[in-house]
């Protein structure tokens, strides 16, 4: 089979791969209809991952048809379409039964990580029965290959961390995909403003489309003041920093209000400056993590219901043969006018 293989950082190819097999009864081997390419992609290519090492297949989100399963599956058959969800989980151990699926004991985000992932045209998905999630025939496809990955984190460790209310003041650092997930999915809670701040105007003025009531290009302004223009001189309830540098860990330090709430989302590659001098007297709480994908269950049925439309993020489309020059439109987003890019497999 064709995948795309991790040689280096700065390396990768399109190359031929033996086939993945069944190696434990709980395994399920799906054949790809769709994936997509992530940050953490990206991050990975750049030598911010060292875990990943050179011969892995990259990717961790997609949807396809299951091919063949082990002899302990049960909730899955072959010819079933599936969703696979970026976290692997045995649904056993004590971090599981937290819904904990991040930290599973025999798990977490090992797809194109630490096992081989769904950057191919078959992908082994261990502890299937809890790692996949059937799709209906009628489903856009498109949409729920967001829900591998960026919907469930954007909610998750965005919105749910952040701890948003009815009413808030929402500040969303980054108009990438995983900042418009987490503004796509802060609408559950009715909150009074989102502001979107991002230095891609087009990226801006699509977040408008997509929900947010005001909008910050700190390429052009002092972010920092023109947030609370906004929001207030005390700052915003909730920060949401959805790039991964330090730069923008910064602003969403300086914008807080007694109080709010700072969700870290972005993934970082380097270290930040906590102004914990300034922060400790204000009762802040921040946070950050990895995704559990616990809210893909809800995510989908609003997803089947069109209450979500997370296709809408979709810019650009690839056949699976063409991957090297996907993953150069994705690296070059700005420049490519990119949100999210699929890649469709024959």
């Amino acid at each position: 089979m064709k995948a795309l293989v991790f040689k280096g950082p700065g390396q990768k190819d399109l190359v031929d791969c033996p086939m993945p097999v069944i190696k434990e009864s709980t395994d399920v081997i799906v054949k790809l209809v769709k994936s997509t390419i992530c940050g953490t992609d990206l991050h990975i290519l750049k030598g911010d991952v060292p875990a990943v090492t050179p011969g892995r297949i990259l990717g961790h989100e997609g949807i396809g048809i299951v091919e063949e399963i082990g002899d302990g599956v049960t909730n899955f058959k072959k010819g079933d379409k599936v969703l696979i969800s970026c976290i692997t989980s045995c649904g056993k151990c004590d971090n599981c039964k937290k819904q904990l699926y991040a930290h599973c004991d025999d798990g977490g985000w090992i797809l194109g990580h630490l096992i081989d992932g769904t950057q191919a045209e078959y992908v082994r998905i261990p502890h299937g029965d809890n790692s996949l999630y059937h799709l209906k025939d009628d489903i856009n496809e498109e949409a729920a290959v967001m829900l591998s990955d960026i919907l469930p984190t954007g909610f998750e460790i965005g919105v749910l961390n952040g701890k948003v209310n009815p009413g808030d003041t929402v500040a969303i650092v980054g108009a990438g995909p995983i900042g418009i997930a987490a503004l796509l999915t802060a609408q559950f809670f009715s909150p009074s403003k989102i502001i979107m701040v991002d230095v891609d105007q087009e990226r801006l003025e699509l977040s408008r489309s997509f929900g947010a009531t005001d909008i910050v290009n700190s390429g052009n302004e002092d972010p920092i003041e023109a947030i609370k223009k906004i929001a207030g001189k005390e700052g915003v309830d909730v920060a949401i920093e959805a790039v991964g540098i330090p730069a923008t860990f910064d602003i969403c330090q300086k914008i807080l209000k007694p109080g709010a709430h700072l969700a870290n989302v972005g993934v970082h590659g380097k270290p930040v400056e906590l102004h914990i001098e300034e922060l400790w007297i204000r009762n802040v709480t921040i946070t950050m993590g990895l995704v559990c994908a616990s809210t893909t269950p809800m995510l989908l049925k609003n997803v089947e219901s069109k209450k979500l439309q997370p296709e809408k993020l979709v810019t650009h489309r690839f056949d699976f043969t063409d991957m090297i020059h996907a993953y150069e439109v994705f690296g070059n987003a700005s420049k490519e006018k990119a949100l999210k890019v699929i890649i469709n497999f024959n």
